[in-house]
């Protein structure tokens, strides 16, 4: 079995191999995810440009929906979420973390918790009347010698709608979610950091939901669906097709 190795908040994540080997979930192993990244950063110059190159592939190459939720493994591993068309902070940043492992940079996924001060009221009520989102998630890339946070959640598409400023990565340092939106209203707060991990612990994840969720419409639908579905998903849903530019 893979070992996974957790860094506490504060600690350097170090050169362990487990950043650069396919974990259960980031599959970087798969033969989908090794092709998707030989294609996207194909001719770069080097770590920093391919970083680059597939964070803004992730970023915007997947609609962020929270309602398009299904709380199981095989909906958290980076090759599912490959062959699907949107997800939400965790699934992007697992995608993201696979596809630069693939690329032959070492990474690892962290997680927060942080409240959403402009959240929609849709998905305020699916979460039992909570905006605090926790365990988000984000990927830890080590670019030059650097390990650096890229948060590929929000696509750009739904930043213009939200008024959102769109996180940017240029390689150098932290792509975090933004605090403020462009009229300088408070956006994204950080509440807590977890630490990074190699591969994702959905069990955490799932643990840590239940617990935040307990009774909402965003567990019983997640947990009922299993393989089979999702969240219902409103009609006037900000972050479905019905809301794309």
């Amino acid at each position: 079995m893979i070992e996974v190795v957790h860094t506490a908040p504060g600690d350097a994540l170090g050169d362990h191999p487990a950043y650069r080997m396919a974990g259960r979930l980031i599959d970087s192993d798969h033969p989908d995810i090794r092709t998707r990244a030989e294609t996207v950063v194909a001719g770069a110059a080097g770590d920093r440009e391919k970083a680059v190159r597939l964070f803004y592939h992730v970023r915007d190459g997947w609609r962020y929906d929270p309602f398009n939720f299904r709380l199981t493994p095989q909906h958290h591993t980076a090759s599912t979420v490959l062959a699907a068309d949107c997800g939400y902070c965790i699934t992007k940043a697992v995608l993201l973390s696979a596809l630069a492992r693939a690329a032959g940079i070492a990474s690892a996924i962290g997680l927060s918790d942080v409240t959403n001060h402009l959240t929609s009221e849709k998905l305020t009520r699916q979460m039992g009347g909570s905006t605090l989102f926790v365990d988000h998630g984000f990927s830890v890339l080590k670019i030059d010698g650097t390990w650096v946070k890229a948060a590929p959640a929000f696509n750009i598409e739904l930043c213009e709608r939200f008024g959102v400023a769109p996180t940017e990565f240029d390689g150098t340092g932290d792509a975090i979610l933004q605090e403020f939106d462009a009229k300088g209203r408070r956006h994204m707060e950080y509440l807590r950091h977890h630490g990074s991990w190699s591969d994702l612990p959905f069990d955490k994840v799932e643990r840590d939901f239940r617990e935040a969720y307990a009774g909402s419409e965003l567990i019983r639908t997640a947990t009922a669906a299993g393989e089979g579905g999702g969240m219902a998903v409103p009609a006037d849903d900000p972050f479905g097709r019905s809301g794309r530019t």
